[in-house]
C-alpha cells in the first residue's frame, strides 16, 4: 500500500461557518450587458454580442449583392435551385416568411427561362440599400424590390416584394 502525500483528516465534529453574522456577503462587481448601439456607431467591439450594423465603406458593391440575390431569389421561388440557399443572404424572419409563403404564379407556371434585367441601387442611409429590376419571362415583365443591410461587413436582406 502506498502512503498517500496528504495530511490526515481532523474532524473535531463542530460546524463551519461560511458566512460570519453581521458581516455582509461578498458580491462579485456588476459586469453590464453588452451597450446599446448607437445609430452613429459602425462596426462593434469584441465583446458586443449579436449581430452589428456595417458602414457602407466596410460592404461590398450593393449592385453585385443585389443582382445575385434577386437572381437567387427568383430561380428559388420558380423552383430552379433550393431556396435553402436564400437563407445566408436574407434575416430569419423574411426567410420563414418565404418558406412558408405562397410563391408568385408567374414564377412557377411556364417554361420560358426568367430574364433579370438592369439592378438599379439607391442608398437611402448609410448601410442600407434599397435594389430594384425587371424580371422578364417571355413577353410578360415583372417588378423585383429588396431592401439591403449592412451586417457583419455584408449585405443581408431584409424585405423583399415581388409582383
Amino acid at each position: 500500500m502506498v502512503p498517500t502525500p496528504q495530511p490526515p483528516l481532523v474532524d473535531d465534529g463542530r460546524p463551519v461557518r461560511l458566512v460570519l453574522p453581521g458581516v455582509p456577503v461578498p458580491r462579485a462587481p456588476h459586469r453590464p450587458g453588452p451597450r446599446p448601439r448607437t445609430a452613429g456607431r459602425s462596426g462593434g467591439r469584441a465583446d458586443d454580442f449579436g449581430p452589428s450594423p456595417s458602414s457602407r465603406s466596410d460592404l461590398p458593391d450593393a449592385r453585385d449583392a443585389g443582382r445575385r440575390l434577386l437572381t437567387v431569389a427568383v430561380e428559388g421561388l420558380a423552383g430552379w435551385r433550393p431556396l435553402a440557399q436564400l437563407r445566408p443572404l436574407t434575416s430569419a424572419r423574411l426567410f420563414d416568411a418565404l418558406e412558408r409563403g405562397r410563391r408568385p404564379r408567374w414564377c412557377t407556371q411556364g417554361s420560358a427561362p426568367l430574364r433579370l434585367g438592369r439592378v438599379h441601387v439607391c442608398e437611402p442611409v448609410d448601410g442600407v440599400a434599397e435594389v430594384c429590376a425587371v424580371v422578364r419571362r417571355g413577353d410578360r415583365a415583372h417588378a423585383v424590390a429588396a431592401r439591403l443591410e449592412g451586417v457583419d461587413g455584408r449585405w443581408r436582406c431584409t424585405a423583399l416584394q415581388i409582383g
